[in-house]
């Protein structure tokens, strides 16, 4: 079910009033109501995918269980495996076997024996990153005794299936969020305001940028090679904030939606695009993952305590997983070695660790070299492979070509200017926010309507996209 669709506006408004008139006096009433809604919001996508989340939570659950009832080292060592072995065995199985086995071809095939592939029709069900992530932190904070199980089934299924985050984040902490499903929530209209802004807001910033902007970027990439130089500069730029405004406009409505039911979630971005360097950015964008790889990959490996050259390496290890978290293609595993190469340099001089909200010339010469180094990267992230990466780079670099972009439709025309517009409103909004040194963005409730009109007349609605992280 999707934020930005018809069913998720007549969901939405359903699931709060059921929450919050009839079930309000019983909290375990109001968890399971959530389970039930959550099942309902990923089951609309596809139903048989719904094994998978319950045979999830019931392995956590009982590991988590048995961990507290023993002390002995072996013993947990193996409740804790268990876990990942499963919870990453389905991971693999799902989203990585076809990439495994094409690279296991073509690596025969290199060395001169060359093999058929065996792939299979797999499905990569929806958010499966995401949700396994959130349920690997529970057990592995058991183990670490940095928590306590929770003995209410239904209560961990409500945090491992909450729907505003279920498929595609903010990957929250069973430490944060897990407590606030034994608390009795009160409505708080204060917190219900801002958290129909954030809704808002998400979707200005989906379906007025990122969905008038895919539009053009899947023109420009889908011909790359009889693009000009300047369509190509524009379909760069664009995707950049194309994945923005998708991601990040996602994540306001699902923090916002939390809000609706008394929930915060963290965080997740940070006005990214207002870094000064590559550290800054990472400190700034899709935070609940940089912070998960940091707390259960970066810190287990030894990360910075250990030496000067264990911690280059633990870094890159650490971006290197990333990318291929994202994606099972080689193009994502490069993005990431990339932005290793960019942000090596800054653990080095130890440089970009403090985030500061200055705005100077010199602030802004470094943010716009900054802004030129991720939109390159980005074009790796998007491309279909690395070879259409480099070509499509290579054609803009040679800079030939007339800048006849404008020329080719009117719809081209009046989406590129609904998305420049969209983008230009973003970035004075965020300014403002993150000139006062907040980590979100905040508004009078009269420029709400402002922004539901804008959705209307300049939104995307019968050719809406996919939130981009779906697929991740």
């Amino acid at each position: 079910m999707l934020f930005n669709s018809i069913e998720f506006g007549v969901f939405l408004p359903v699931v709060f009033v059921l929450y919050w008139f009839v079930t309000q006096s019983n909290l375990k009433l109001q968890n399971s109501l959530i389970v039930g809604a959550s099942y309902l919001f990923y089951g609309w996508w596809d139903w048989r995918f719904l094994s998978l989340i319950a045979f999830s939570s019931c392995v956590d659950f009982f590991v988590g269980q048995k961990l507290v009832k023993t002390e002995d080292k072996g013993t947990r060592k193996a409740l804790l495996w268990t876990s990942i072995i499963i919870n990453l065995g389905f991971l693999g199985f799902f989203k990585y076997f076809n990439f495994f086995a094409d690279s296991f071809a073509t690596a025969f095939t290199f060395f001169g024996t060359p093999i058929e592939a065996t792939r299979l029709n797999i499905i990569l069900p929806v958010g499966i990153s995401f949700y396994t992530f959130q349920t690997l932190s529970y057990t592995i904070d058991i183990y670490k005794k940095k928590l306590e199980p929770t003995n209410d089934f239904i209560t961990f299924s409500a945090f491992v299936s909450f729907f505003p985050q279920l498929v595609a984040g903010p990957i929250e902490r069973a430490t944060h969020l897990l407590p606030q499903f034994y608390k009795k929530r009160e409505f708080d209209y204060q917190r219900a305001v801002s958290g129909v802004q954030l809704i808002i807001w998400g979707l200005f910033k989906k379906m007025v940028i990122a969905d008038n902007a895919a539009m053009i970027v899947n023109g420009v990439f889908n011909n790359y090679q009889n693009e000009s130089w300047l369509s190509l500069l524009i379909g760069m730029v664009f995707f950049a904030f194309q994945i923005y405004g998708d991601f990040s406009g996602y994540s306001d409505i699902a923090i916002g939606t939390s809000r609706l039911f008394g929930f915060d979630l963290m965080t997740n971005f940070k006005f990214p695009y207002f870094s000064k360097n590559i550290r800054e950015f990472w400190g700034r964008w899709h935070i609940s993952l940089s912070t998960w790889f940091r707390d259960y990959v970066y810190i287990p490996l030894g990360g910075s305590k250990i030496s000067q050259a264990r911690t280059l390496i633990n870094t890159f290890i650490v971006f290197v997983v990333s990318g291929f978290w994202h994606g099972a293609n080689w193009t994502f595993i490069f993005w990431g070695f990339l932005h290793a190469l960019f942000y090596l340099p800054m653990v080095l001089i130890k440089k970009g660790e403090k985030e500061t909200s200055s705005f100077g010339f010199k602030d802004v010469f470094f943010i716009l070299i900054n802004f030129a180094v991720v939109v390159v990267a980005w074009v790796f992230f998007r491309a279909e492979n690395i070879t259409q990466a480099f070509d499509y780079l290579n054609n803009f670099i040679q800079f030939s070509g007339g800048g006849n972009f404008f020329r080719k439709t009117n719809s081209y025309l009046i989406m590129t200017l609904s998305a420049v517009l969209g983008i230009m409103i973003m970035l004075v909004v965020e300014y403002i926010a993150f000139r006062k040194n907040k980590s979100e963005v905040s508004f009078p409730s009269w420029l709400l309507i402002v922004f539901l009109i804008l959705i209307s007349f300049l939104g995307v609605f019968k050719d809406q996209s996919d939130f981009i992280y779906f697929q991740f």
